[in-house]
């Protein structure tokens, strides 16, 4: 199947859904279209990530990554491009996920980092780089290289992303976690300054709005889940320049950011599924192993988040 969108080059708000589950841990379709018709629906947005982090690709076998692509584009795929993730530890397994999902109909690929590389890379940065060379001889679809952390041990240098944009024309966006705001402005100047910019797009939800003002050409975050009209809006009037209402919407959003990005980081989607639970927006906040439910403790905590955001009001979290 050919890409619904072709030419497309990932820009502007794009959230990254939740995968919803039955109680038995298997994949809940309804409830997951549902979660697609919310999401996609939102005013402003210009594409949708499944598979990716918030739809706990990790714990979801490669059959099942087709069966959501395929629900995904099902439901929305006819309105807007459906970005697809790459994860996997090895270059071949990554190679057939690529393949897979340019068959079923995908716009563009999220490039996962491969774990194995964690200790070490930063000695031998082209088998970092490699990776992203094999999956783009694979497939002609549009590239979007998620840049972690450097704590993480999975950074690209910043020289070996212009090397590869330079090389690699499917590559037309970076996801940045670099998590560091001087080398993020860095990533904005050089990678979308280039002869074949390449968008970066900012994940760096718990300081979303500085992410944005230095230039971003648009943002992909897991938190979109929830709050992707508040992401739009945000995104809209950066764009605009309008700072004052950036900075209001940016108040709303920041306490959903602090409950969401708390530590222990790794529950952050698990977050955003009680979240919705509390919004009545899906009937239960299931999670494989090896996470696990949330204490009820921190679950009124994101529900007072969701309060002070304007998206829940006092007495619906009182009844809940």
């Amino acid at each position: 199947m050919a890409a619904r969108f072709p030419g497309y080059v990932p820009h502007g708000v794009i959230p990254a859904v939740l995968l919803p589950f039955q109680d038995d841990l298997s994949i809940d379709a309804a409830n997951y279209r549902a979660h697609l018709r919310d999401v996609g629906t939102t005013s402003g947005i210009t594409a949708i990530t499944t598979n990716a982090h918030a739809s706990e690709v990790a714990s979801c076998d490669p059959e099942e990554q087709e069966r959501v692509l395929d629900l995904t584009l099902q439901e929305i795929g006819d309105r807007l491009p459906v970005v697809n993730g790459v994860y996997a530890d090895g270059t071949l397994q990554a190679v057939r996920l690529a393949k897979a999902a340019a068959a079923g109909g995908a716009s563009a690929l999220l490039v996962f980092p491969p774990g194995v590389l964690a200790r070490g890379n930063a000695a031998r940065p082209d088998c970092l780089a490699d990776h992203v060379r094999h999956i783009a001889a694979a497939t002609d679809l549009p590239l979007i290289v998620f840049q972690y952390p450097a704590v993480t041990g999975l950074t690209y240098p910043l020289d070996t992303l212009v090397k590869l944009a330079e090389e690699v024309p499917t590559i037309r966006a970076i996801k940045d976690w670099c998590n560091d705001p001087a080398l993020a402005a860095r990533h904005i100047r050089v990678l979308q300054g280039l002869s074949r910019p390449v968008n970066v797009l900012s994940t760096h939800s718990s300081w979303l709005f500085a992410s944005l003002v230095t230039g971003a050409a648009g943002l992909l975050s897991g938190s979109g889940s929830v709050i992707a009209e508040l992401q739009a809006r945000l995104f809209a009037a950066v764009q605009a320049g309008d700072m004052h209402a950036a900075q209001a919407l940016d108040a709303r959003i920041r306490p959903t950011a602090e409950a969401f990005y708390a530590e222990p980081f790794f529950d952050m989607h698990n977050r955003m599924k009680e979240a919705l639970v509390l919004l009545g927006k899906l009937p239960r906040a299931v999670v494989r192993p090896p996470l696990k439910k949330l204490t009820e403790a921190e679950i009124r905590r994101i529900g007072q988040a969701l309060v002070e955001a304007g998206l829940l009001n006092t007495q619906r979290l009182a009844a809940e």
